[in-house]
């Protein structure tokens, strides 16, 4: 008996030791096993509601879960996707979800009704009833890119355009609020960066959704002389003879160097010109015809949307466009030309050049210039690789088309 109770007692002790070693061994498995497990909401199995507990149970994510949880894993996974699917399923038949593909990118899930895909330069009150807002809209916008030692020639060209323009300034040298000193600026649009082109702007604050309801579009340089132009008349001109692309044209007697730009004083309008032996390989194409420079385009809406997105965004200068505007209305010879009765002066003044800095001994403009340069060479290689790599890729021969 003695010995019967001495041992009882002893295996007491030691069915306790291996119950607590047990229970230690099962909570530390137990948060092993937890922390190997993603992080998963139980909601998110789309469970009945009935079996879901009140509070939110996760797992903490460990991307170096090992193949077992895994395969546990692709368990729920598969509850989840098949739920997925049946849930796009019923998107699709549920006419009360809106999803309209035909919006703009990004906006499918909007009633077309409220959908604004649009803007403008109108300004208006932070009072009043919307609706009141504008007196005048107007139908056109002029832009020039300028420095506050063109103000002079800047305000008398702006004086050239009526009401029915806004007036936008983008000023590359970052002085704005001297301009208030002429009375129209208080009521003109301001951009300023400091060091850019008129074609670094363009491309990025006259994309054609925000320019939409203008008419036409004047993206001008800040050294014309205007005395002979009137923009009223331009634009009827414009319109009577049918150009989508178009400039005023230049004074003959102040350094040209393309006869198509040259002012003739016996027309309206005219759309093609005779060049130096050699220099056109057809009549109908550039610099024969179908050709206007870039220091005082005109765009209709239409032709600006096109024109816009062939602008390279790191090419600033904007060289080489001039030949390449023909691919944005058809036929060009037709629809693009100047007008001869509205004429402007070119003043050749540099002072975007005198932006640049000096490097290697050369001086700003020389630095300014020669960047001209190699964006001509770039961007005529980008068309044509562009161009060769659509017709490859449609089956045609580059060489038989009539593109280049």
């Amino acid at each position: 008996m003695g010995i019967l109770g001495r041992s009882a007692i002893t295996r007491k002790p030691n069915e306790s030791m291996r119950l607590i070693v047990t229970t230690f061994i099962g909570v530390v498995f137990g948060f092993l096993i937890g922390v190997s497990f993603p992080t998963i909401r139980l909601t998110k199995l789309n469970l009945p509601s009935s079996l879901l507990p009140t509070v939110d149970l996760t797992y903490v994510e460990d991307k170096n879960s090992g193949a077992s949880d895994q395969t546990l894993l692709h368990t729920w996974s598969s509850v989840q996707n098949n739920k997925n699917s049946s849930t796009q399923a019923q998107n699709l038949n549920d006419t009360s979800k809106i999803w309209v593909p035909s919006n703009p990118r990004g906006a499918e899930r909007l009633a077309p009704g409220i959908v604004a895909s649009e803007s403008d330069f109108y300004l208006r009150r932070l009072w009043g009833k919307p609706s009141e807002d504008l007196t005048i809209k107007p139908k056109y916008l002029v832009t020039f890119t300028v420095g506050y030692n063109q103000r002079l020639n800047i305000d008398a060209a702006v004086k050239k355009f009526s009401e029915n323009f806004t007036i936008l300034l983008f000023h590359y040298d970052g002085r704005t609020t001297e301009w208030d000193e002429f009375e129209w600026s208080k009521r003109a649009i301001h951009v300023s960066i400091r060091r850019q082109t008129k074609w670094w702007y363009a491309k990025r604050f006259l994309h054609p959704d925000i320019v939409a309801p203008y008419d036409y579009i004047f993206i001008w340089d800040e050294d014309l002389g205007v005395e002979h132009f009137n923009a009223e008349e331009y634009i009827k001109l414009v319109r009577k003879h049918g150009l989508e692309i178009s400039q005023p044209g230049l004074e003959p007697n102040k350094g040209l160097t393309w006869q198509m730009t040259k002012r003739r004083g016996d027309r309206e309008v005219h759309k093609e010109t005779q060049e130096k032996p050699g220099w056109c390989t057809d009549p109908h194409l550039p610099p024969c015809a179908a050709f206007v420079e870039i220091m005082a385009p005109v765009f209709s809406r239409e032709a600006w949307r096109c024109v816009w997105h062939m602008i390279q965004n790191d090419l600033v200068h904007g060289w080489g466009l001039d030949f390449a505007l023909r691919k944005c209305v058809e036929p060009a010879h037709e629809k693009i030309g100047v007008v001869d009765s509205q004429w402007i002066l070119h003043q050749t003044v540099p002072s975007l050049g005198n932006q640049g800095e000096s490097q290697n001994g050369k001086k700003p403009w020389e630095g300014v210039r020669e960047r001209c340069r190699k964006e001509w060479t770039m961007f005529q290689g980008r068309m044509s690789n562009a161009e060769n790599a659509y017709y490859k890729a449609m089956g045609i021969d580059p060489s038989k088309t009539t593109a280049h």
